[in-house]
């Protein structure tokens, strides 16, 4: 085989990246040690979609490259999604000076540079922290991932979407963790015990680990990632008045401390979207971007059943106009069924210290076409801000292998001023909506008679007795007593005292959020108060209750790739 010259090599990258349509500018190749501003290299908007990879060692320049696409993706129209880890991708909102060894690097690869600001909405999960809450239903959230926060086992998964089957075919909403809790004390007291049976794959015991570990959760502080009102993920597609895509910042900061929670919330997110938008074929520039940061965190201990959700979920959503960057820290973090539908790579430096790391690099070799390139001595000897790349192409072929020097950011590579990010957060349009939880009227209410305005009178009594007679272990239920339990199970497995303050008065309910519920029920999709029913279990009522809820079987069959279902606000 012929060597090729440095200029062949030059011309090879010129032609291999020669685009017709708008196209994110990467940065310049380096050739034989050289850089040539002559051979630019890019990646077409209209592939963005084909999904891809942003991999490299820590330290390498991986956030400053996801950083440096999000910006071109906003000034071309396209909205943008971003897991800020490290609290540095608010700087995003302010814009960066330029000094003169900046400017040498910019001007270096041809990039005429200029500081800039970009619309950024600063997103929270469940308000914990500087931003815009974000919370989800559990009904929506749905039986998979909330099975890889508790890091249930394949049997207790199974389980957990027997009990979303009872919920969802008895009409009982599930908004919080106290809905399901409720739930499930109800299926294993005596009263529940035959719908228990009904349930088959569904033993006691099981329900009561499940039921163990919802408890956990809601004695570690996490009960408030859960309510309403829920986010609705088409915020996420916004576009700025000025036709720029919103960079939408969900704020991460306690990333290693609850890993498993934060990732798969990522997870419902996307899925959210993946149920929820229309299919769109191909198009000049995708509807959204979203840039999965720490992406093995994903796959670390999941189950079967939720990774085959993830590989659907990545496989098929492109053709609804999103597209996916993973970022993480080798190729050997994300599963081969995901990695190979990645089709665009942006490799940064990997090290290879030990066995394992130089077993890493093979494979990541392994993963890229052929090249002119020595790939393991350049993967190697990279420095930061340099990555390997190679992306699709406008007829769907591979462009040639490139080591690139990538380009700058436009506005600040760290954190903006807090007072920055609290005024833009205080002056966003989406504060009045989601700024404040509501409790409304659902498992929780119906299975223990606290249904507010629907619970009056001697009828209502009497169902609420039924109701407090449900029993776990044998003792009589009471409403306050799933906080006494959260109290209880929190001194015994985190082995400390209990900081869960006695029961509260219960939060204020949304009049005009209960309202459509007491007209669906006068229009008969709920027949009845099933409290009651759930409370008495007279007669086998529940079950035939059950084959005529046909709107609930019809949320059920709708559950999604991740067992989600349709949220209740967009019926």
């Amino acid at each position: 085989m012929a060597i090729k010259s440095t200029a062949d090599k030059v011309a090879t990258i010129q032609k291999g990246y020669t685009l017709e349509g708008p196209t994110i500018e990467l940065g310049a190749a380096i050739i034989d040690g050289e850089l040539h501003k002559e051979a630019p290299v890019r990646l077409p908007l209209a592939m963005m979609n084909r999904h891809g990879l942003v991999a490299g060692a820590t330290g390498t320049g991986k956030t400053v490259t996801l950083h440096m696409m999000a910006e071109q993706l906003s000034a071309a129209g396209v909205p943008v999604f971003l897991a800020d880890i490290k609290g540095d991708l608010s700087g995003l909102a302010t814009a960066a000076t330029g000094s003169e060894k900046l400017l040498t690097r910019t001007e270096s690869i041809g990039q005429p540079w200029s500081g800039k600001t970009f619309p950024v909405e600063f997103l929270a999960l469940g308000g914990d922290g500087n931003g815009i809450p974000v919370r989800a239903t559990i009904t929506s959230f749905g039986p998979i991932l909330l099975s890889r926060i508790m890091e249930l086992n394949e049997t207790q998964e199974s389980s957990l979407q027997l009990v979303f089957h009872f919920a969802d075919t008895n009409n009982l909403e599930l908004i919080d963790l106290k809905d399901l809790r409720a739930v499930i004390q109800f299926l294993t007291s005596d009263e529940g015990k035959d719908e228990l049976e009904e349930l088959g794959g569904l033993s006691k015991a099981t329900a009561g680990v499940i039921l163990r570990e919802l408890i956990t959760l809601d004695a570690q502080g996490m009960e408030k990632f859960f309510g309403e009102p829920e986010f609705d993920t088409a915020e996420l597609l916004r576009t700025a008045p000025d036709g720029r895509g919103v960079v939408s910042c969900l704020e991460l900061p306690t990333l290693q401390t609850r890993p498993v929670l934060f990732s798969t919330f990522l997870m419902w997110l996307l899925a959210d979207l993946f149920e929820e938008l229309p299919e769109a074929g191909d198009l000049d520039k995708p509807k959204l971007v979203f840039f999965l940061d720490e992406a093995h965190l994903l796959f670390n201990g999941a189950s079967r059943a939720f990774l085959d959700a993830i590989t659907t979920t990545v496989r098929l959503i492109r053709s609804k106009g999103v597209g996916i960057f993973f970022v993480t820290q080798t190729p050997k973090d994300v599963p081969a069924d995901v990695l190979g539908q990645l089709a665009n790579r942006v490799q940064h430096a990997l090290r290879a210290y030990t066995p394992e790391d130089a077993k890493a690099l093979k494979a990541t070799i392994s993963t890229f076409p052929i090249s002119d390139y020595d790939l393991e001595e350049t993967l190697t000897s990279a420095g930061i801000g340099e990555a390997v790349i190679t992306v699709m192409n406008e007829e769907g072929a591979p462009t040639p292998v490139a080591l690139t020097r990538l380009r700058a950011p436009e506005s600040v590579m760290g954190p903006s001023a807090a007072a920055l990010v609290s005024s833009t957060v205080a002056g966003s349009a989406l504060l009045p909506k989601y700024g404040t939880a509501v409790d409304n009227v659902s498992a929780y209410e119906k299975i223990t008679g606290k249904a507010g305005h629907d619970d009056a009178g001697p009828a209502a009594a009497e169902r609420s007795a039924a109701g407090r007679s449900v029993a776990q272990g044998g003792g009589a239920f009471d409403p306050n007593d799933v906080d006494a339990d959260a109290r209880r199970i929190e001194e015994e497995i985190l082995g400390r005292p209990s900081s869960r303050p006695a029961p509260a008065p219960e939060r204020a309910r949304e009049p005009e959020r209960a309202a459509p519920r007491q007209s669906q029920q006068d229009n008969g999709s709920m027949v009845g108060d099933l409290a009651g029913i759930l409370g008495g279990a007279l007669g086998g009522g529940l079950k035939s209750m059950a084959r005529s809820l046909g709107t609930q079987l019809g949320r059920e069959l709708l559950r999604g790739v991740f067992g989600t279902a349709p949220k209740r606000r967009r019926r």
